[in-house]
């Protein structure tokens, strides 16, 4: 039987991350009429079937687990990272990588991180789970998504690096 509690929590997941992929489509159109482009689209569909499967898998194994409550302390601290982030990098935070002519963002987290956002999906991709008692889902997940990040980071430096700073 589900426990409202857990309810809750995938609710808040899949809420959440359908409204980021809303608000990032919206700030990617609005950057690429502005003349940015985008690199590394090739492995955008796995990064967003990851992520989906990592979704998939709280829903499916964990719908009738218990919320961890210290996990879950540990996962809302983990959303005001993300709401920093996101303020952060205002109308250019998205899911892809955009190249723009802007100079880059250093203000917030991205002032002591090169990749904040990404330490966030590290996070969370272990913490997640961790409320519903996944451990194994945690493991998978994060191996998949260092293997994900590998590939995304080196694309991005790649783009990115004639516009960082000493």
């Amino acid at each position: 039987m589900m426990q409202t509690a857990t309810v809750l929590f995938l609710s808040f997941i899949i809420i959440q991350r359908l409204s980021e992929l809303v608000i990032a489509r919206r700030n990617t159109a609005r950057l690429l009429e502005q003349g940015a482009y985008e690199i590394g689209a090739g492995h955008y569909p796995v990064m967003v079937g990851m992520h989906s499967a990592w979704i998939a898998c709280l829903v499916i194994f964990g719908y009738d687990e218990a919320v961890s409550l210290g996990w879950l302390a540990v996962f809302a601290v983990l959303q005001v990272f993300r709401v920093w982030i996101l303020a952060s990098l205002g109308k250019r935070w998205t899911t892809r990588i955009i190249v723009s002519q802007e100079p880059l963002v250093v203000r917030g987290p991205y002032k002591y991180f090169s990749h904040p956002n990404y330490i966030l999906v590290i996070a969370e991709i272990i913490v997640g789970p961790m409320v519903l008692g996944l451990v194994w889902v945690a493991l998978v997940f994060t191996v998949l998504n260092a293997a994900m990040l590998w590939v995304r980071i080196g694309v991005e430096h790649k783009a990115l690096g004639p516009l960082r700073t000493v």
